[in-house]
């Protein structure tokens, strides 16, 4: 375990800290309880830390390591993960606030190696024109003020700018035949949005599948999806859609439902080729 070789983003490093934390733990068949006496922590505080949530002290951790009969090169290294553990981003400049759910979206895409998107209702955010984010906001958000609307499109749009990095996550998308034909704002703008949908495809980070309503049944059919995946596996998260927000799981048996689903969504759906002549197919039907 060392600490270079793992991403050096500030929530990497926490989420990271919690499971080894945990890890060394239960190798030593301490419970909270146990551990948390020994270095003159609550169990509630100890659990916080072990569950990735908020700030931790290092001299906590250094402690903890040492009763846990860690290695110097191990207790070293966490030590190193609690120091860097700060979370910042660009979005805490903003002058609204940002919604919670919004706020750990940006917070792991931050440092995520690869995205696999199923959408089943709208075409993928981070695939989206600015004019279809905001008819897409504007519905979902009956009662919201314009200025709301536009400053969570201004965060969409603000997002997408990791397909612009240097070293971009890999996006894979599948996307359901019903979103391409939703039109979504009208003709115009949903024309646009499937010329864009072709354009982004093309870039190698970007993968785009169809799943056509020929497939019939399929692997999630409760809607909407996203697997977040970071640079090992276990710091993989999950992004399902709701009303007024989103759930994140990151428990391993439902990683692996998820993970398991967008592979059985992804071989049911169309060949890369196949797929762009359907998207090309469903934007001319537009004019």
């Amino acid at each position: 375990m060392e600490a270079n070789d793992m991403a050096v983003g500030p929530t990497t490093r926490r989420r990271q800290l919690g499971a080894d934390l945990r890890r060394l733990r239960e190798r030593q068949g301490m419970t909270l309880e146990e551990a948390g006496a020994r270095v003159g922590v609550s169990k509630a505080t100890l659990s916080r830390y072990e569950t990735k949530e908020g700030s931790v002290k290092w001299p906590a951790v250094d402690a903890l390591c040492r009763e846990y009969g860690a290695t110097d090169e191990e207790r070293r290294a966490l030590v190193d993960l609690a120091k860097g553990a700060k979370i910042q981003g660009w979005w805490r400049s903003l002058a609204d606030p940002v919604p919670e759910s919004m706020n750990l979206m940006l917070t792991l895409e931050d440092e995520v190696v690869r995205e696999d998107h199923y959408a089943s209702v709208y075409v993928p955010g981070l695939l989206q024109t600015r004019a279809y984010a905001e008819a897409v906001h504007r519905a979902s958000e009956v009662q919201c003020p314009e200025r709301e609307v536009q400053h969570m499109v201004d965060i969409r749009m603000k997002r997408q700018e990791l397909l612009d990095r240097a070293d971009p996550p890999h996006i894979w998308s599948v996307i359901d035949e019903a979103a391409l034909r939703r039109r979504v704002g009208g003709g115009a703008i949903m024309r646009d949005q499937l010329r864009h949908v072709l354009a982004v495809a093309q870039l190698p980070h970007i993968t785009v599948q169809v799943l056509p309503f020929a497939a019939g049944a399929h692997a999630a059919a409760v809607g909407s999806f996203v697997v977040l995946r970071g640079p090992v596996a276990e710091l993989d998260v999950v992004y399902v859609d709701l009303l007024g927000g989103g759930l994140f799981m990151e428990k391993q048996k439902e990683l692996e439902r998820y993970r398991l689903a967008f592979e059985y969504l992804s071989a049911q759906a169309l060949d890369l080729d196949s797929s762009m002549e359907i998207v090309h197919r469903i934007s001319k039907e537009l004019r």
